[in-house]
């Protein structure tokens, strides 16, 4: 790995400290700041199997998908890997679909087996398993097809009877804010009945969705976001039955915090019987951001987070223990790359759609991605499936790159991205046998707009080296930075703020496209990628 060696050993020295120290019980420390994850991991779900909590969320068509994160302690979380290789259909993901493929998903532990049960609301739930939770997992099991049906999650009971809980996306299904059981089969692999409908959210629970299914001391909880992403909160139903009739309460919400729309995740129990909570927060650009808030039990009805009025409602911590602790957790993997011809790409990169092998190839100690054209007739970027991108890691970060770029044949351009609705990127295009350093700018890139290009500067004719940086700061400002050392950089002065996605926040990462299709187009090399905060 290429690291800042001083700020990586202090990084992995405080981490290690706090994961050895809570190993062995698994409890969260005394003190923490939240997010936990300064990260787009939209719609958590986690559970603990041994001293181990593993998290998934939601991936949309962005590939691999699944994200798989595992903890000791439920504050410093590392990226294990992924559960699903390709979306399904095949050739259908080959293309962006912005805002389909993995919606809210979840995990559980059954018979010595991880499952996990996501929603595609454009064909219906699906199920992966495997033994461990690093894999191998299975192929995609389609468990009941349908245009939104969405947010899964299933229950064995004590009985061995197996029930799916989900809800629907009035996009595709025509309604929504309604929540249905279905059984399933002992293996959990079809729904093997209509369903009934057990809670309907219209009034007091406008958008109720997201459902996750449990059981304690012989009642049946199902814990409902409602409300919508940034405005919502956290309602959970109770019943001795799991048909109901359920009765319903607020359990959490934003209160007095300024932590807006908090729900949709999951609750986890550590070894010796101390509730927890996780959640999302929508911080636009930045995405949904992952939150970890106390629960406790009053008269059977969960309280999560501080009741501050003893109301039974709570509201989100930002630092819990009082002290706030001088920073927010990160990935404990080093966010930064050295490509090597020997190693897969880290698991911190995706791509925008089912990936080809011909993208990219680890050459020479180097990323090489190929100029192709993968879509005809584009006016942007914006569709393109093969751009290679990772999540905003941070409030603030600076992100660097070195391009070879002199394998560009006229025509095609490589470079280093921020991408969203809005996007803009800083590179190389060459075009009537030169090569420019350009900047380019698209805004409202969703709808159809032209891209916006500025001439900095001509490459030399004897190198094609360039580094290129980002810095992002406080409100997901960009500045551009390039240096033909390595060392001195200058700022591009074009201003740009990043913007999210649809359903996710920006990204960064790199890309290298044509203007039409050819049999031999060219390719941009990587020396690195390094990522500081």
């Amino acid at each position: 790995m290429k690291i800042n060696l001083v700020v990586a050993i202090l990084f992995v020295f405080n981490i290690g400290q706090s994961i050895a120290q809570n190993k062995i019980t698994a409890e969260v420390p005394a003190q923490y700041s939240n997010p936990v994850l300064h990260a787009d991991y939209s719609d958590p779900d986690a559970i603990r199997v041994g001293n181990t909590y593993i998290m998934t969320a939601s991936s949309f068509t962005c590939t691999p998908g699944l994200p798989i994160l595992t903890s000791h302690d439920l504050v410093h979380w590392t990226i294990s890997g992924y559960a699903l290789k390709k979306l399904v259909p095949d050739d259908y993901y080959q293309t962006v679909r912005h805002g389909g493929g993995v919606w809210a998903p979840s995990i559980r532990y059954h018979n010595n087996e991880f499952f996990i049960y996501y929603p595609d609301p454009d064909f219906g739930i699906y199920m992966v398993h495997a033994k461990s939770y690093l894999g191998p997992w299975s192929d995609p099991v389609l468990v009941q097809a349908g245009k939104g049906l969405i947010d899964p999650c299933p229950f064995w009971d004590d009985n061995g009877k197996a029930y799916l809980v989900h809800a629907y996306a009035g996009s595709r299904a025509g309604i929504k804010s309604i929540i249905s059981i279905k059984q399933m089969n002992a293996e959990g692999t079809k729904v093997t009945d209509e369903g009934r409908i057990v809670y309907d959210g219209h009034g007091v629970d406008p958008t109720v969705e997201g459902p996750k299914i449990y059981k304690r001391n012989g009642f049946f909880y199902i814990f409902v976001p409602a409300g919508g992403v940034g405005t919502g909160w956290q309602t959970v139903l109770c019943s001795k039955n799991i048909y109901g009739p359920f009765e319903r309460k607020v359990v959490m919400a934003q209160g007095g915090s300024s932590i807006n729309g908090p729900h949709q995740g999951a609750w986890v129990q550590t070894p010796e019987g101390k509730d927890w909570f996780l959640h999302f927060q929508d911080k636009e650009a930045y995405g949904r951001v992952v939150h970890l808030q106390p629960m406790i039990w009053k008269n059977n009805w969960p309280v999560i987070g501080e009741d501050k009025d003893g109301d039974g409602t709570g509201e989100p911590f930002m630092n819990y223990g009082n002290k706030d602790t001088g920073y927010h957790q990160l990935l404990t993997q080093v966010k930064s790359s050295q490509f090597s011809g020997h190693a897969p790409l880290g698991a911190d990169w995706q791509w925008q759609a089912n990936a080809a092998i011909e993208w990219y190839f680890l050459h020479d100690q180097q990323l090489r991605l190929y100029a192709r054209t993968l879509v005809d007739a584009a006016k942007n970027k914006y569709d393109l499936p093969n751009l290679l991108m990772q999540k905003f890691p941070a409030l603030r970060f600076e992100a660097t790159t070195k391009l070879e770029a002199d394998k560009l044949n006229n025509g095609e351009e490589a470079g280093m991205m921020v991408f969203g609705t809005d996007y803009a990127w800083l590179g190389v295009q060459r075009r009537d046998d030169k090569f420019y350093l350009v900047q380019s700018v698209c805004l409202n890139a969703d709808k159809g707009n032209a891209e916006k290009m500025t001439i900095l500067d001509t490459l030399s004719s004897t190198s094609k080296l360039v580094t290129l940086k980002i810095v992002v700061g406080q409100g997901a400002t960009v500045r551009f930075n390039y240096s033909w050392d390595g060392s001195n950089f200058m700022e591009t002065k074009l201003p740009f703020t990043a913007k999210p996605g649809k359903w996710v926040g920006a990204k960064m990462g790199l890309f290298a496209s044509g203007s039409k299709r050819t049999n031999d187009c060219g390719s941009a090399d990587f020396d690195f990628f390094e990522v500081k905060y």
